[in-house]
């Protein structure tokens, strides 16, 4: 019964990633630690794999949908990997429950956004999503040719917003795609559709390189745990992909959110029973 549920809760992380770009990778440690008994530092590094693998196969069928531009995605990934290695690096000298209990405060201010979001946009008082010119996805950050010039505010802005992202990937096992996609919205005026394909390539480098990081230290995953997750997550990363071009993501979104702020409230209970 505990696989049978940990392969739904995969199929739900492959299917939120798929169709939102982000945000189903924040369930695959508290499904390792919970429901497949790895320890913090274990599922850290399994989800690694499960989110990688995930994110490279709706990569490739937002690509082929025309919803992710590989490019832009390539660029803010390189440029996230500092923070990659640097978030992998502290995570080795972390105790075990106190990365559980920071994955957990992660979990609960996520869910928190989320929420305020929805409810924003149920109430109508929330920004509009941005949708950009068509001109402006063609404009670049820096160019060399025929003169140099720089669009400094958007590069920083990339740079700090990759290098956050990059080193919560490193340090917690997380995508990071409930940072990509606003990010890809802002700095790079991408609009929805677009951010949500073009974070999956974003995810997919960020993890492949924390992943890396990590390999050879501290105890390793149950890897027959990790790969059952990570099927059922890629094979329903492909579905998601597919609706995503199909459908509203709305209803998606707000189920999304109470799901995560269920099993924030969870783990951050566990978490805090086992500092005290």
């Amino acid at each position: 019964m505990t696989l049978v549920l940990a392969l739904l809760a995969g199929a739900l992380i492959g299917l939120s990633l798929g169709a939102l770009g982000g945000g189903g990778s924040i369930l695959a440690v508290p499904v390792l630690v919970y429901l497949l008994d790895q320890s913090p530092a274990q599922a850290t590094t399994g989800s690694l794999v499960v989110v990688g693998v995930t994110s490279l196969v709706a990569a490739v069928t937002a690509h082929r949908a025309g919803r992710a531009l590989v490019a832009r995605g390539v660029v803010f990934g390189l440029v996230a990997t500092g923070g990659a290695v640097a978030g992998a690096k502290a995570a080795a000298h972390v105790d075990e429950d106190v990365l559980l209990a920071a994955f957990a405060a992660l979990m609960l201010l996520v869910g928190g956004l989320m929420a305020t979001r929805q409810l924003r946009h149920r109430r109508g008082t929330g920004p509009a999503e941005p949708d950009a010119p068509a001109p402006q996805l063609d404009d670049p950050i820096i160019t060399f040719r025929p003169t140099f010039a720089c669009a400094c505010p958007r590069a920083l802005k990339v740079l700090v917003t990759a290098t956050v992202v990059g080193a919560l990937t490193g340090f917690l096992g997380v995508g990071g795609g409930f940072l990509v996609v606003p990010a890809l919205l802002l700095a790079l005026a991408l609009p929805m559709d677009k951010a949500a394909g073009t974070s999956l390539v974003v995810i997919t480098i960020t993890s492949a390189t924390a992943l890396a990081v990590r390999a050879g230290s501290g105890p390793a995953p149950d890897w027959t745990a990790v790969l059952a997750l990570t099927g059922a997550s890629a094979a329903t990363a492909v579905l998601g992909a597919r609706l995503a071009g199909r459908i509203g993501t709305r209803r998606l979104q707000t189920g999304f959110t109470v799901l995560v702020l269920l099993v924030a409230l969870y783990t951050a209970t566990r978490a805090v029973l086992a500092l005290t």
